[in-house]
């Protein structure tokens, strides 16, 4: 079996460009990561504990700072990454950015409305 020449290609609703869609994402990460840390803390205030054990000891040590800097470190290497990948896949680095912390904060305001 060969796949030569083969590739997956999944069209956008609406015509967009790498550029335009690398943007949009990168909104996205923005409005996830403070997501993820405003429903961290607020989980943590009702008693909560974080799961993540190098969140947790960055929390525990340096509080929001520490949150902060785990999620500037992330940004950092997925904008030192970038430029590595072709202009037309670009966009997976605020995808891969975005939808775990986009998960994160859904899972997060899921244990928060479990712990009301």
């Amino acid at each position: 079996m060969r796949s030569d020449g083969a590739s997956l290609r999944v069209a956008l609703p609406v015509e967009m460009s790498p550029a335009a869609l690398e943007r949009l994402l990168w909104g996205l990460v923005a409005l996830s990561l403070v997501g993820d840390i405003v429903t961290t803390f607020a989980g943590l205030r009702l008693g909560l504990a974080e799961s993540n054990p190098v969140a947790q000891s960055a929390i525990e040590d340096h509080g929001l700072i520490g949150m902060l800097a785990l999620k500037g470190i992330a940004i950092v290497v997925g904008l030192v990454c970038r430029p590595l990948l072709p202009a037309a896949y670009r966009s997976i680095v605020p995808a891969g950015l975005a939808i775990p912390w986009a998960v994160a904060a859904c899972i997060n305001v899921y244990m928060i409305s479990t712990a009301i």
